[in-house]
């Protein structure tokens, strides 16, 4: 079973590392662990996020389903302090902030950006911490 020591891992797709590095390191503040000629290794929150340098990655049309990645946050001010960055240093929005599932027991705030490969990330908040799984 996971513990809180272990870490999560996620490749994906990079047309351009240096652009990757800007958007995961310069405006969300992730931190370069390890960079070489073919990826990046990021701290994704906590996680591990390598971008590797895919330059034939073929541009699909931006959908969120099925292919996408993000943080659940379960603290609210963790949530806000993002949609802040993302104003502040003008972060491209995929999908502008939104609540889905109002009324229901899964309530949840969400906003999704996208990095300059197109890979789509989705940060959301639930008002019950109970249904983030």
């Amino acid at each position: 079973m996971r513990s809180v020591h272990d870490t999560f891992h996620l490749a994906i797709p990079a047309r351009d590392l240096t652009a990757a590095e800007h958007f995961y390191s310069a405006l969300l503040g992730c931190h370069v662990a390890r960079r070489y000629d073919d990826r990046i290794t990021l701290n994704f929150f906590g996680d591990q996020v390598v971008c590797h340098y895919s330059p034939d990655e073929h541009a699909r049309p931006l959908a969120l389903y099925p292919r996408h990645f993000g943080i659940t946050f379960r603290e609210r001010s963790d949530y806000d302090a993002l949609l802040r960055l993302i104003e502040l240093r003008k972060i491209p929005v995929f999908q502008e902030p939104e609540i889905r599932f109002k009324g229901l027991a899964e309530e949840h705030e969400t906003v999704v950006l996208h990095d300059p490969s197109d890979n789509l990330i989705e940060f959301k908040f639930y008002l019950d911490a109970r249904m983030m799984y």
